[in-house]
């Protein structure tokens, strides 16, 4: 029976942000990463002998003046063009920002739909019809979806869009449309991209995000890779996921509740990181939050840095990992509630801070009582600290969560609690 293979958001030579200021971190690789994942969906093409490739839009990263981006391109399809793989692709909203897009002369066995209007491709050497529209401009607001073509009877009818489908997090709501609404175009398979996590929509008929090639930073973490679909007729009878990425993101929680001491937190992080890396089986970086009421709490707050740093050293013992980001997030096993009671300068920090934690957007407010805090808290529990622009809410809030419990920490050593 024939297959076909469906990618998206490809992002070719795309950056893997996060690591490329920390020494020994595999940088080459890092750049490589976009490549070498589609060098291996071209192989994997040609080894299954798949009947065409769909590639569902943002095939390149934005507005890339490099042509050696768009020749890479070309050369992996000149090796699908020597096997007899036609490639079908439609322009995402990243590809409307491309000059390599608008001006790049592809090979002959790579097809990209139309941008004005839907069309229609008709592969009755394969049985099936494939319709789609690429976007004009970055950003498109209308549904595509609803100006598709009719099905062609008889075929495998597969729909290529580039949409959030009643949107998602995390991504523009371009070319907005409904799962009722892909149904309704009585389609067997919708080829999407634009959500770069794998998602099922629908399987009657076959509604799908592959996901991305590769995990580009700390939000895309996971096996990334394309879906290969077997067919017989016009009904779907296979499909499968097939993980291509070459390098790997991960987001791991250290428990550091029974931790006597940051040691105790390190060989726990230890046993994460190994096992994160024999599931991968590939490179990996790692963004590490700790948590918990703990005994180790005043050491790792009172001197994160150092233990952000054995933290990666202690990764890259482990093997090909690398550490992105290290949070804090541990409490001591104080009493707060006592502390919050207290009619002095540590009530009201813990007062303060617990309140603007629990509402960030308060945080930009609160210069003054910072200010008359400083006048009473001892000079050394504040030694060292910055506070971001006061414009910067969030920043503003991220720096509150690890302060408080380095003030905190600082003070109860001291014996002020």
């Amino acid at each position: 029976m024939p297959t076909f293979l469906h990618a998206a958001d490809v992002h070719l030579d795309s950056p893997l942000r996060g690591l490329e200021t920390y020494e020994g971190a595999p940088t080459d690789a890092l750049r490589e990463a976009t490549r070498r994942a589609f060098e291996n969906l071209v192989d994997l093409a040609i080894e299954r002998e798949v009947a065409f490739l769909v590639l569902a839009g943002d095939l390149y990263d934005g507005d890339w003046k490099d042509y050696r981006t768009g020749l890479f391109f070309n050369a992996q399809m000149s090796r699908l063009r020597a096997a007899s793989i036609p490639v079908y692709a439609v322009a995402g909203n990243h590809d409307a920002a491309s000059q390599i897009t608008k001006h790049l002369r592809v090979h002959d066995n790579v097809h990209f739909f139309a941008t004005k209007k839907a069309e229609t491709f008709v592969l009755e050497d394969v049985g099936a019809a494939l319709h789609g529209r690429g976007y004009a401009t970055r950003a498109v607001r209308k549904d595509l979806s609803a100006t598709y073509p009719e099905r062609v009877p008889g075929l495998l009818n597969v729909g290529i869009l580039h949409t959030s489908v009643d949107g998602r997090e995390g991504h523009e709501p371009y070319a907005p449309c409904s799962v009722a609404g892909l149904r309704s175009r009585g389609y067997e398979y919708w080829a999407l991209g634009h959500v770069h996590a794998r998602e099922e929509l629908s399987r009657d008929p076959w509604i799908l995000f592959p996901g991305n090639l590769q995990g580009r930073h700390a939000k895309e973490t996971g096996p990334k890779g394309a879906t290969l679909v077997e067919y017989s007729g016009d009904e779907v009878v296979g499909v499968e996921e097939v993980v291509l990425d070459v390098f790997r993101w991960a987001r791991l929680t250290v428990d550091a509740g029974d931790a006597k001491s940051p040691n105790d937190v390190l060989e726990t992080a230890r046993e994460l990181v190994t096992r994160a890396l024999e599931e991968a089986e590939r490179p990996l970086a790692v963004r590490i939050e700790i948590v918990g009421a703990s005994l180790a709490h005043a050491e790792l707050v009172q001197d994160p840095e150092r233990w952000r740093h054995e933290l990666r050293s202690l990764a890259t013992d482990c093997g090909e990992a690398w550490i992105e980001k290290v949070k804090i997030r541990t409490t001591s096993r104080t009493d707060r509630e006592a502390l919050r009671a207290r009619d002095d300068a540590i009530g009201s920090l813990v007062r303060v801070l617990d309140d603007l934690d629990a509402d960030p957007d308060a945080a930009a407010s609160f210069s003054k009582e910072l200010d008359d805090l400083r006048k009473k808290l001892p000079p050394r529990a504040l030694e060292g600290s910055t506070v971001p622009p006061s414009g910067d809410a969030q920043a503003l809030h991220e720096a509150l969560l690890e302060a408080k419990e380095l003030l905190l920490a600082r003070l109860i050593e001291g014996g002020a609690a």
